[in-house]
């Protein structure tokens, strides 16, 4: 038996990976490789697609996947504490382009509802290209990333609004008074349902799933209660994406909301790559090549229309120059969420089949140049703040800044920070001394009893698989200085470590495990100490024995060492053949290798050579390596410069180690 769709997802997904490849060594992002994959397979280049009905039905659950992933991330409690900013920000930056696009658009002969939804379309941007830009480069946290963030959500968050008005600028109701009031009673009567569950139904039942320990049933459960709420609110008049985005927003308020999306991820990156795919086919390239010109004119008049109105908003808000324009080139141009409006404004009749076309050409040139403009932005910023200005001006700025408004303070995320991974009873006695140390610490599990005892006891613990990308960048594993697998599931402990070193290289990775037969493997794939249960009891009964025999403490400590450091050789039979020197460890009487971090610039080393700070003159100690940014250097001279962020490998005793971190730490 034939099935027509299956030859289409083949054909399509399979030139998708192969454009991809090649974009991801141009460092282009994935998605305008489906853009590019649907144009190549659309009816106006090789009509590759035949099931084009079944094709827009894929992409339509994509849409609910995307949405409900963008409810489950603006969680309730983190858009009030953002409100003030997300409103200012958001709130001019669109409502400022939707005025003005709507005004040119009228004075170009368009009717003013379909001006109206052009504005809506380029006061979009795209939140999947640029955060996941920011996040690469560290700058999510930057003022600049701080702003871009803030009007990114009031976008994702007055799409949902946007649909819903989209039929009625089309002129779809005759009383549109009475139309609105009818959508706002069917919006707070799904709203009361919606609430009803979120208290009474989705706790109880979320709870019942997680305590069977069966990850497809708590799969099975995300997903059909993400398409009910779907199902719900288009049963009554409202959009899918709509019904999607509060159950995103429901469940974002549980404790299980990074597990959930942690699950569903994959599924919104298939489907959702139909949903580009799709868009990418509607791009006639006839009428691509043959207004060519006219594109070009759109494209720039489009990118400096969005520019000066982001410009216009940050200046206002009495941000400094740098910070204007890096939010500028950061949010030029027209996102995935302006072609999801598109397709609903062409069912209605807003948009004509040229302007349609016009739209789709300039949306999908702007999302191309964005990874491009974003990684020249620092440098784009650098010139032009240098370039002369009126003094006027000059002053006016510089009056601006200072009665600039403080900012609200931000909970800054964990950094340098302890991951606990596992909470038995090692990781509640690991979790005890870090808080009794005051060592940031945070805390995952999977286990739901253990994750209830953790949050009766006001632990930071988060509910959730830790082999999973999401929620180890949930913890912020990649600035973590220490993770601790406590976990007794071996195979499940090697996938950890993987998972994490692809995070991090620097993070030390300790790892509790039950036999000393898994040490060699896990620090094969990354661990840095392995700590087997089998073997640490007896080793304290036994210097518990030679303190009897009045053994001196510094001889048992060697002893443990000795024993340690050949893992465990021992306490074993003797293994055939030499123990393998790639793990082990460097064990020279009262010296050590540490990394010391370099964060403060007011202190006596930073900016100076290894040599004027004194290193090995006054502290006594080597320094064999320095990581700086992403790159190591390893050829070290007495002339080396030390710089701020950097990361030392330093050889010598504890103590004088101990010395110079306190002069770091300045």
């Amino acid at each position: 038996m034939e099935i027509p769709i299956l030859k289409d997802i083949v054909v399509i997904l399979g030139l998708s990976i192969f454009i991809i490849l090649v974009f991801q060594k141009l460092k282009v992002p994935s998605l305008l490789g489906f853009l590019l994959a649907g144009i190549i397979a659309g009816p106006h280049a090789f009509n590759l697609i035949s099931s084009r009905h079944e094709v827009e039905l894929l992409s339509e659950i994509g849409i609910i996947f995307l949405l409900f992933i963008i409810g489950i991330e603006l969680s309730l409690k983190g858009l009030a504490s953002m409100k003030k900013m997300i409103l200012l920000c958001g709130g001019v930056q669109v409502g400022g382009t939707i005025l003005i696009t709507a005004a040119i658009a009228y004075f170009f002969g368009i009717d003013i509802n379909s001006g109206i939804f052009l504005g809506f379309l380029f006061s979009l941007s795209s939140t999947a290209i640029v955060l996941k830009l920011f996040q690469e480069r560290g700058e999510v946290t930057s003022p600049h990333g701080r702003i871009t963030v803030a009007i990114l959500i009031f976008q994702d968050i007055i799409v949902v609004p946007m649909m819903l008005l989209t039929p009625l600028l089309a002129g779809k109701a005759e009383n549109i008074w009475l139309t609105i009031g009818i959508l706002l009673l069917k919006i707070l009567g799904v709203g009361i349902v919606i609430y009803l569950l979120a208290i009474y139904v989705v706790p109880r039942v979320f709870k019942m799933v997680v305590k069977t320990k069966n990850r497809e049933l708590f799969i099975l459960t995300t997903i059909v209660f993400c398409f009910a709420i779907a199902w719900l609110t288009s049963s009554v008049g409202l959009s899918l994406a709509l019904g999607a985005f509060f159950a995103g927003l429901i469940i974002s308020e549980s404790d299980y909301s990074h597990q959930a999306t942690a699950n569903v991820l994959p599924f919104r990156e298939i489907f959702i790559s139909f949903f580009f795919i799709s868009v990418g086919s509607l791009l006639n390239l006839k009428f691509f090549f043959s207004h060519i010109h006219w594109i070009l004119l759109l494209i720039v008049g489009v990118i400096l229309l969005k520019m000066l109105i982001i410009a216009f908003t940050v200046i206002l808000l009495k941000y400094p120059p740098r910070t204007v324009f890096m939010v500028v080139f950061s949010i030029f141009q027209v996102g995935e969420f302006s072609l999801l409006l598109s397709t609903e404004g062409l069912k209605n009749g807003l948009l004509g089949e040229n302007l349609y076309q016009y739209f789709l050409a300039i949306s999908i040139i702007t999302m191309g140049l964005t990874p491009f403009i974003m990684n020249y932005a620092n440098q784009l910023t650098y010139y032009l703040v240098r370039i002369p200005i009126p003094t006027a001006v000059k002053h006016r700025l510089n009056h601006l800044r200072k009665n600039a408004p403080k900012e609200e303070v931000q909970k800054e995320a964990l950094k340098d920070h302890l991951v606990i991974i596992g909470y038995g009873i090692n990781g509640k006695n690991i979790s005890k001394a870090a808080r009794n140390t005051n060592i940031p610490y945070t805390i995952v599990d999977l286990e739901p009893e253990a994750f209830q005892e953790a949050k009766k006891k006001e632990e930071p613990i988060t509910f959730g698989d830790a082999t999973n990308p999401v929620i180890l960048k949930h913890l912020n594993v990649q600035e973590a200085r220490v993770v601790v697998i406590a976990i007794s599931d071996p195979a499940a402990t090697k996938k950890i470590i993987q998972a994490v070193r692809a995070f991090t290289q620097t993070a030390c990775i300790i790892v509790r495990t039950r036999y000393v037969r898994e040490i060699e493997d896990n620090i094969r794939l990354g661990a840095d100490e392995v700590i087997p249960e089998e073997f640490e009891t007896s080793i304290e009964i036994f210097s518990r024995v030679l303190r009897k025999y009045l053994i001196p403490f510094d001889e048992i400590q060697n002893f443990i060492n000795q024993v340690r450091s050949s893992d465990y050789e021992m306490l074993t039979s003797i293994k055939e053949g030499p123990h393998s020197p790639s793990y082990k460890h460097l064990n020279i009487p009262n010296k050590e290798i540490v990394t010391l971090s370099v964060q403060q610039g007011t202190n006596s080393v930073v900016g100076k050579t290894i040599e004027g700070a004194g290193i090995g003159r006054d502290y006594g100690v080597t320094v064999l390596a320095i990581k700086r940014d992403k790159h190591y250097l390893t050829e070290i001279s007495p002339d080396t410069k030390i710089e701020q962020g950097d990361l030392l490998y330093i050889f010598g005793a504890p103590n004088n180690i101990n010395n110079l971190n306190k002069i770091l730490s300045l």
